[in-house]
């Protein structure tokens, strides 16, 4: 280590840098790959969200035929599928390359290349998923592709197997980045920056990179499995020859369940590091938040079967896994009231970055609370596979993963540009997503709780949902200028935005003791840490040199 240091301590030489295009197909730079990331998944998002309003403009009225029933199958398919593997997973993924060697004074990932390579496995599995629009083969088995629907005969047409394809080449390529986000973070720390002094974003890094790494495998292998089945002719979810279509079941969960967590576990770290800056105050419970942390995604690997409640496994492992899935919550709640207690008589500055950050909190409890009564046995039964169901998962995904993702937007833009986005697009972003998440998603508790199943394309006026459902599209509708609001704040604040400086928010990490947008090295020289806060350390004494002065 004290080599290290001494390496580390000596300037780093002029890199040349490549320009125009070839510059980002050939880049190893972490920056470059974090900004591939976020752009890459940006656009997905504007794909995927128009897939959902495309739903929505279908559902608003009764035995509406803007789509058929086949268009529908395909739509919801491949929205689900758009916004959990293309959208906020790698939007998180990004954000951690790009920030985790600043936050941690390294001066790149600890494998450059394979860096690189992660990035265009990802970018090429998006591409093989959708080129089965192309094919003619869209997947239409719902995001979950339960078997036996993704099976032979049930299925003839070549759309599981872009599905299982695209997403098998994705995985790998996010294997390989929690591979290297764990190298970076236990090898290339800055002299003096502890475990127990990283960066809670850091923290949440790198739990969730060896949660990738425990549950990714599960789905990897079965869609290798499934793949396996529909061109080699093998049965493993083939029950007429001997296969389970529960094996699918326990595959897909074991992943899809913590993979709530890997969405929002980066999240929790985002909103650790942007409530103590806007409110100027350290965090409240640094060491319970990284041990909830740690907690939470060990619980997450026990937990998947809650999924499973309807398909017979029985009452003790249904006990065994609702108490599992209420246990979960208290680590949860320990975070929230950390962040309460950290806004608590703090002083409070309100930019959207702070407005992101207390909404997710309001719109993650809602999303929260909802999940214990999903863990309830009965209260399953009765809701199931019903709207019900995508009221609390929409809570969690966009009221908290995707909000989370916001606050660290606004908060971070001026150091990967040196521009500020336009804080009066900001507001309006930040209400019209309010407004917009509330009216879509919370009618959708009332409409599973009136019966609704989620799958279906049409329903008849009769059953009394047509209100709730006009509602939700308009709604929709809202969040979707929302997004378009953002996505035109980035385009012209990242050329005419006002000019950020290196530290516009006065924060207490490393990233920010570099200029803005940072130099290809990052550092000159790399910093030497002594507390949790080193850039409020660096302040300090400089405020002291100038007093003596």
């Amino acid at each position: 280590m004290a080599e290290q240091a001494r390496a580390y301590a000596q300037p780093f030489p002029r890199l040349t840098v490549e320009r125009g295009l070839w510059r980002w197909v050939a880049t190893v730079d972490h920056k470059d790959i974090g900004a591939l990331y976020l752009v890459t998944t940006l656009v997905f998002f504007l794909i995927g969200g128009s897939e959902a309003l495309l739903m929505r403009i279908q559902l608003a009225t009764p035995q509406a035929s803007v789509v058929s029933a086949q268009a529908f199958d395909r739509l919801f398919t491949i929205h689900g599928t758009t916004m959990v593997f293309l959208v906020v997973m790698p939007a998180l993924i990004g954000m951690a390359n790009y920030l985790v060697p600043l936050m941690i004074g390294a001066r790149d990932m600890a494998f450059p290349r394979l860096n690189a390579l992660s990035y265009w496995l990802f970018l090429f599995g998006g591409l093989l998923l959708y080129f089965s629009f192309l094919a003619g083969a869209v997947p239409d088995a719902m995001w979950f592709m339960y078997a036996p629907l993704t099976e032979k005969p049930y299925t003839m047409a070549a759309g599981p197997d872009y599905w299982a394809a695209g997403l098998l080449v994705s995985s790998v390529g996010t294997i390989a980045t929690s591979i290297n986000l764990i190298a970076t973070i236990l090898l290339l720390r800055a002299p003096g920056l502890k475990i127990t002094r990283l960066p809670l974003f850091v923290w949440s890094v790198l739990v969730n990179s060896f949660l990738i790494l425990w549950v990714m495998p599960s789905i990897a292998v079965a869609m290798i499995l499934l793949l396996l089945d529909r061109i080699l002719g093998a049965h493993f979810f083939d029950v007429r020859a001997g296969g389970s279509v529960l094996l699918w079941e326990h595959l897909f969960w074991f992943f899809g369940h913590p993979e709530v967590y890997i969405m929002i576990l980066p999240v929790f770290g985002i909103v650790s590091e942007t409530i103590p800056v806007f409110s100027r105050k350290p965090i409240f419970g640094y060491t319970f938040i990284a041990g909830s942390t740690v907690a939470i995604a060990f619980l997450s690997m026990s937990v998947w079967a809650h999924h499973m409640f309807t398909s017979g496994l029985g009452t003790t492992l249904d006990a065994i896994f609702a108490g599992l899935s209420m246990t979960i919550a208290v680590p949860t709640g320990v975070k929230v009231f950390n962040w309460i207690a950290t806004m608590w008589r703090g002083t409070l500055r309100f930019t959207s970055s702070m407005l992101f950050s207390v909404g997710f909190l309001a719109e993650f409890v809602i999303g929260g609370l909802t999940g214990p009564m999903l863990a309830t046995v009965p209260v399953d039964w009765q809701v199931h596979d019903s709207y019900f169901v995508v009221a609390h998962f929409h809570y969690v995904l966009y009221g908290g993963s995707v909000m989370g993702i916001f606050a660290g937007a606004y908060y971070w833009f001026p150091k990967m540009t040196g521009r500020l986005l336009s804080e009066r697009l900001g507001r309006w972003h930040f209400w019209l997503t309010i407004i917009g998440l509330n009216l879509t998603f919370f009618p959708m508790h009332f409409l599973g709780l009136l019966g609704m199943p989620r799958h279906v394309y049409t329903y008849p006026a009769s059953a009394g949902w047509g209100d709730l459902n006009l509602s939700a599209t308009v709604g929709a509708m809202i969040l979707g200028i929302s997004v378009l609001i953002f996505a035109w704040n980035i385009l012209v604040s990242a050329q005419h935005g006002r000019i950020a400086g290196n530290d516009p928010w006065d924060a207490w990490t490393l990233e920010w003791a570099t200029s803005s947008p940072p130099p290809p090295y990052n550092f000159a020289t790399i910093p030497v840490v002594h507390s949790r806060r080193p850039l409020w350390d660096a302040k300090q004494a400089q405020d002291q040199e100038r007093g003596q002065e």
